[in-house]
């Protein structure tokens, strides 16, 4: 069984409003429900904003940090899930699922190597 990253990627901003915050959390809620019974989930997320990231660097025989994203954008990724998968056609009927929850763009990438689980 292949892993799979779907990431979330988020627009850049204010979190929505309650009222339209509550439907997309119920859903996602939900899509983390079926994924879990299906026994695909491996692990998931949520990320803070992207101003609270720190980049580390090595450059020489020196480690440097700096302040914010690695890459200024309009969206970041706001969160993400890791599922089991037996090809990518099942994952990214993972990814349309999730999609629908969150109602954002989300990206499917098979994983290289490594285990969450």
């Amino acid at each position: 069984m292949k892993q799979y990253l779907l990431s979330i990627y988020q627009p850049d901003g204010r979190t929505p409003e309650l009222e339209v915050l509550e439907p997309i959390m119920r859903d996602v809620e939900a899509f983390n429900a079926e994924v879990r019974a299906a026994g695909a989930w491996v692990f998931s997320g949520g990320l803070h904003s992207p101003d609270t990231s720190t980049v580390v660097r090595a450059k020489d025989d020196e480690v440097l940090t700096t302040d914010g994203p690695f890459i200024e954008g309009k969206e970041h990724i706001g969160g993400f899930t890791v599922v089991n998968a037996p090809d990518l056609d099942a994952a990214l009927e993972w990814g349309r699922q999730l999609a629908k929850a969150t109602t954002l763009p989300i990206e499917v990438r098979p994983m290289e190597y490594g285990s969450c689980g």
